[in-house]
């Protein structure tokens, strides 16, 4: 396919109001929307050093969370010529791991940090379409929108903050001739697993006080997380688990006993929870010792007994 019947070819589907695929509607806000010519070849814009700078520093905590995935991920995919990149919500890459010999090719292509590859400034392509859906996306090649860009085969999935807001985009792009499709779909189930993971963890970070629950009966939903005080209410919610529980999609979550959102019952209510707590705990710290446990509580062994016996609680 020549430069000048790719461009053709976006701006024909970008006109039309028969095609409907996903495809077919980010080249179509690319050009209606955001006002692109597809045979620009200009690369993307990058942000000085001071401006990159503050955006990193803003997001720093984060960073530092992403990092080990970043590396993990590069050490699985960096050997055949992938470059992976993080770049925060409005598509500018802060972070990277690509390899010496490759560095100078990525550079030219505009794949480096400080460049702005969102869908407004690069159309269609795998970071920029990634944000402006919400969803895991693969751009091989001539699906971007740019004819300069159709030389690369670009695999993002997004991550969510612990607000329920879009984060981030993790992406692994490669201009490799001999990129197929069929390892694009291997990369794409790896760059899913990292970002899940990495928002699993950032998820973890930004709630230190609290218990994180497993908001799933399938062990595997690893994305489905509520973050629990120490009076049993939820706090936090990861977006998968927002969505699923019916709670706000995005912004501060309004507390909620954790017990009514998993839909698991409680029998004991207000003091009767309290005390089964607090003669738990006697009776763990006495090794199962009655006798020590209630003289820990300053009651008698008969009453202890008669206590465990309401409470649900028997001797070990």
């Amino acid at each position: 396919m020549t430069n000048r019947s790719h461009a053709d070819l976006v701006a024909e589907q970008s006109r039309s109001k028969s095609a409907t695929s996903a495809l077919a509607a980010s080249w179509r806000r690319s050009m209606v929307k955001h006002g692109l010519d597809p045979a620009d070849r200009h690369q993307p814009e990058r942000l000085s050093y001071a401006e990159l700078q503050y955006r990193r520093d803003a997001r720093d905590r984060f960073l530092n969370v992403a990092a080990p995935q970043l590396d993990q991920l590069y050490g699985l995919v960096g050997m055949s010529g992938c470059n992976v990149m993080l770049t925060d919500a409005d598509g500018i890459v802060l972070d990277q791991r690509v390899s010496d010999g490759d560095a100078a090719q990525f550079r030219d292509w505009g794949l480096w940090q400080g460049a702005d590859w969102s869908e407004r400034s690069q159309g269609t392509n795998g970071i920029g379409t990634c944000l402006a859906e919400g969803r895991q996306v693969t751009i091989h090649r001539e699906q971007h929108f740019h004819t300069r860009n159709t030389g690369m085969s670009c695999i993002d999935a997004p991550i969510w903050g612990p607000d329920g807001r879009l984060l981030a985009a993790l992406d692994v792009s490669s201009a490799r001739a001999d990129q197929t499709e069929r390892y694009n779909r291997l990369i794409a189930a790896q760059v899913a697993q990292a970002a899940r993971s990495i928002e699993a963890t950032f998820f973890r970070a930004s709630f230190p006080g609290a218990r994180i629950v497993l908001a799933s009966d399938d062990p595997s939903d690893a994305a489905m997380l509520l973050a629990v005080d120490k009076d049993d209410l939820a706090v936090g919610a990861t977006r998968a688990a927002r969505r699923a529980l019916g709670l706000e999609r995005e912004g501060d979550l309004r507390p909620r006993p954790a017990a009514d959102l998993l839909g698991r019952q409680d029998d004991l209510h207000g003091f009767d929870r309290a005390e089964h707590a607090a003669v738990a705990r006697a009776l763990a710290r006495a090794g199962g010792n009655v006798s020590a446990a209630a003289r820990a509580l300053g009651i008698g062994r008969a009453t202890m007994y008669r206590r465990m016996a309401r409470l649900g609680l028997n001797e070990k």
